[in-house]
C-alpha cells in the first residue's frame, strides 16, 4: 500500500482534491446564501431568478456544468483564471479554476436550499416582531433571519460539503489530476493490485468525509436555538 501511495503520489492527488472542495465550498456559501436572499426577497422577479437558478442548477449533471466550462467558456468563449504568459502550469492552473466555477455554481444551488431549510425553522413571529419594530427586509435578514438560520441549517450544510468532497472526482472530466486521476493510472499500471486501490481510494475519503459529518452533528448540537 505504501509503495503505491508513494509511487503515484497518492497525497498530492487527495490534497488537490482538498482544495478544490476548500475553494469551492466558500464560494458556493457566498453565492448560495446571494440566492436564498433572492429566493426570500418580497420581489416576485428575484423569486423567480433565484428559483429557475436553484431548479435548474439541480437538475443538470456536474460534469456537463465543469466540462462546459472547460469547452464553452475557455475554448468557445476564451475566459481564463491564470496568465497565460511563461506559465508552464497554465492549462492545470486554468483547470483547476474552471473546475472550482463548477463545483461553485452548482453546489451553490443546494446550499441555498439548506440555508431556506434552516428559515423554515424560525417561527413565523420572529419575522413578524422584526417588522413591527421598524426592521427593513434587509435589516431582518442581516440581523434575525440569517444568523438562525445558519444555525438551523449546520447540518444539511454540511451534507453539502460532503457532497462536495466526494463530487471533486469529477474535475478529472478536464484533467485536473486529483485522486480520480491517479487511481486511473494505478488502475493502468497495476492491475493485479485492484482491490488494493479501490481500499485506497475509499479511505482515503472516509478520513477527508468521516471528520465533517462528525463536526457538524456536534455543531448542530451545540449551536442549536432553543426554543
Amino acid at each position: 500500500m505504501l509503495e503505491l501511495i508513494e509511487q503515484f503520489d497518492v497525497i498530492g492527488a487527495f490534497w488537490l482534491n482538498i482544495r478544490l472542495a476548500a475553494v469551492s465550498f466558500v464560494l458556493a456559501m457566498v453565492l448560495g446564501t446571494v440566492v436564498a436572499i433572492l429566493r426570500l426577497a418580497p420581489v416576485s422577479v428575484l423569486n423567480w431568478f433565484g428559483a429557475t437558478y436553484v431548479t435548474l442548477l439541480r437538475n443538470t449533471p456536474l460534469t456537463l456544468i465543469i466540462v462546459f466550462a472547460n469547452l464553452g467558456l475557455w475554448l468557445q468563449l476564451g475566459i481564463e483564471f491564470v496568465p497565460r504568459e511563461d506559465n508552464p502550469n497554465f492549462i492545470l492552473e486554468n483547470n483547476f479554476w474552471l473546475a472550482v466555477l463548477g463545483l461553485t455554481v452548482y453546489h451553490a444551488a443546494f446550499i441555498c436550499e439548506a440555508i431556506r431549510s434552516g428559515v423554515n425553522t424560525i417561527p413565523v413571529g420572529q419575522s413578524e416582531a422584526a417588522r413591527s419594530i421598524g426592521l427593513g427586509f434587509g435589516q431582518s435578514l442581516r440581523e434575525v433571519i440569517l444568523p438562525q438560520a445558519f444555525r438551523g441549517g449546520i447540518t444539511p450544510i454540511g451534507n453539502v460539503l460532503i457532497a462536495l468532497i466526494k463530487n471533486t472526482t469529477v474535475a478529472v472530466a478536464i484533467g485536473n489530476r486529483e485522486i480520480a486521476y491517479q487511481m486511473r493510472n494505478m488502475m493502468e499500471f497495476r492491475p493485479d493490485a485492484g482491490i488494493l486501490i479501490f481500499l485506497i481510494v475509499a479511505i482515503g475519503f472516509v478520513i477527508l468525509t468521516l471528520p465533517v459529518g462528525l463536526g457538524t452533528s456536534w455543531l448542530s448540537a451545540k449551536l442549536a436555538v432553543k426554543r
